[in-house]
């Protein structure tokens, strides 16, 4: 019931993402960069977003157009399978510890687009990605996605560490906010009776 498809193609990208957010945390996602793959694997086990993503982008300049068309297509996917939200906890947070890196994330799928990103990564690249990018990706989740979206960095020295604290940290809070509430029925969760 809470599911959508969405596609994007640019003339620098093509992009499908099929999403379901009651799932298991089921994922199959293939953007051509590796380690993108991985945190997108991270993002959908560890929300229970059941997540299915192909990407073909214009590798032989770099990587910054996939990744952002990504978090494009899979914020515009959020948003479709949310609906009108009603009946969801619509906020979720979590602390989120990996070996040396802690992060923590707030979250609140307000409708209202907005990224405080506060995430050093002290390496310039994890392997042959660009860390700079998972900045990138989250502020087009946030904006197409319409979600109001604060990382933080406490802890970290390990840019792998950090950036997939970052990611999990995302997927867990976003986990609490999808979640129907159950003392609220099918109400919108906001007194202006819409987000």
């Amino acid at each position: 019931m809470r599911r959508a498809s969405t596609s994007r193609q640019t003339a620098e990208t093509e992009i499908s993402v099929e999403l379901n957010l009651d799932g298991t945390g089921a994922y199959d996602n293939q953007t051509g960069v590796g380690f993108f793959d991985h945190m997108l694997d991270q993002l959908a086990r560890h929300s229970l977003i059941d997540m299915t993503i192909r990407a073909k982008g214009d590798y032989h300049i770099d990587d910054h157009h996939t990744v952002e068309d990504t978090g494009i297509a899979l914020g515009q996917a959020l948003n479709a399978a949310l609906g009108d939200k009603r009946g969801i906890r619509r906020y979720g947070e979590c602390h989120l510890p990996m070996d040396d890196a802690q992060v923590r994330c707030a979250l609140d799928l307000s409708g209202r687009p907005f990224l405080v990103w506060n995430v050093d990564l002290p390496t310039a690249k994890i392997g042959t990605f660009d860390t700079e990018l998972v900045r990138e990706f989250f502020q087009a989740f946030s904006t197409h996605g319409g979600i109001t979206l604060h990382v933080d960095q406490l802890h970290g020295l390990n840019s792998h560490h950090i950036a997939e604290a970052a990611f999990k940290a995302v997927a867990r809070a976003l986990r609490q906010a999808v979640e129907a509430d159950p003392r609220k029925g099918d109400a919108i969760p906001s007194t202006k009776g819409t987000l």
